[in-house]
């Protein structure tokens, strides 16, 4: 009879524990580097006892590293901006800008009291208005308020996306129509060649006397001061993804278009089943840059036409000239950044979740 020492048994489930362990943890591990929290990784493992020495001089590097420098950055910032004196005092540091962020969400938080406030009043009037037998007298106003800080990051965040997404849908057609047909890439490289280039400062007056033009009325589903916005973003942050899905289109292995051919796959069949997920990596690195170059050219749209959103928030601080309206600029810059930040990693989390998918 053979005996079983338990001291093995239990040496055994232990490392097929770890085993399972280490295995969620480096499939864990994609997502972590899509959210920016790679960091997370070499820490678990630590914690799972795999060379944990070895491991928190990732956790240093991944995380440590960056959380220094920045302090550094904010060390520096506090050093020498009080030495930088413009027409508006000096350069405000991290803490004045830190108080007029909290200046700008109190006065958001003011701004949404007052328009529920509106909104409740209006909806009394129109209830004693119908309980009278006066419902033709019922009345939908809209809330002519100043927008809040919130607001006017939502509108930009709502323009880039509207213009992005038009500029996708025209880019990734006419890239595969590129990256297929030598006649087709013929045909686009010289329109390609020639307005790439073109700055959104010389496309932004052309855009507002066409929309000038053509919507003569503000009472459609988009106001004017959107649609120059957005149609300026899409005229210079499609390039990026047409030449990209081109690229990636006409470097599919020659290989594979002879199997479409043999099996008669029709053009549908041979896009979405061959040339899509061939150039999926090409595609989306495409779309992340056009969305960032959208997203810088949307802030200048808005500052140059007024039109509402971040870049006139920061126009009209500029034009405001008090002594606050540094640290308010600042905020706003430091708000582009991250919101920019944001919009590559929602980019490159699809990217890797729709790249994932077409490898299974």
């Amino acid at each position: 009879m053979t005996v079983v020492d338990p001291d093995h048994l239990d040496t055994k489930h232990k490392e097929a524990r770890r085993a399972v362990w280490f295995t969620r943890i480096n499939k864990a591990d994609a997502w972590f580097s899509v959210l920016g929290l790679a960091w997370l990784t070499p820490l678990l493992k630590a914690a799972a006892g795999d060379n944990p020495r070895g491991q928190m001089r990732d956790v240093w590097r991944l995380l440590g590293v960056p959380l220094l420098s920045i302090i550094v950055f904010l060390m520096l910032w506090a050093t020498l901006a009080p030495r930088v004196v413009t027409s508006l005092g000096a350069i405000p540091g991290p803490v004045a800008v830190w108080e007029q962020a909290k200046e700008l969400n109190a006065d958001a938080i003011d701004k949404r009291a007052k328009a529920a406030m509106f909104h409740e009043r209006l909806d009394q009037r129109n209830a004693r208005l119908i309980e009278a037998g006066r419902a033709d007298e019922v009345k939908q106003i809209a809330y002519t308020g100043a927008p809040s800080y919130y607001d006017q990051i939502w509108t930009s965040i709502k323009t880039v996306f509207f213009g992005f997404l038009v500029a996708s849908v025209v880019a990734i057609p006419l890239g595969i129509a590129a990256g297929l047909s030598p006649t087709a890439n013929a045909a686009l490289n010289p329109l390609i060649q020639i307005f790439k280039p073109v700055s959104p400062l010389a496309w932004l007056p052309i855009v507002t006397m066409v929309v000038s033009a053509v919507y003569a009325t503000n009472d459609g589903m988009f106001s004017k001061s959107f649609l120059v916005s957005a149609i300026t973003v899409t005229l210079c942050s499609l390039w990026p993804t047409l030449i990209n899905t081109a690229l990636g289109v006409a470097s599919i292995d020659r290989d594979l278009i002879s199997v479409s051919r043999v099996l008669k796959m029709g053009p549908y069949a041979k896009i979405t089943k061959l040339v899509l997920p061939s150039a999926l990596p090409l595609i989306f690195t495409g779309l992340r840059l056009s969305l960032g170059v959208g997203w810088m050219v949307l802030i200048a749209a808005e500052m140059l036409a007024q039109n509402p959103g971040l870049g006139k928030f920061v126009w009209d601080e500029f034009q405001n000239g008090s002594s606050q309206s540094l640290a308010r600029i600042i905020v706003a810059v430091l708000t582009i950044g991250i919101i920019g930040f944001l919009l590559d990693r929602v980019m490159y989390a699809m990217q890797s979740f729709f790249t994932f998918s077409a490898q299974r």
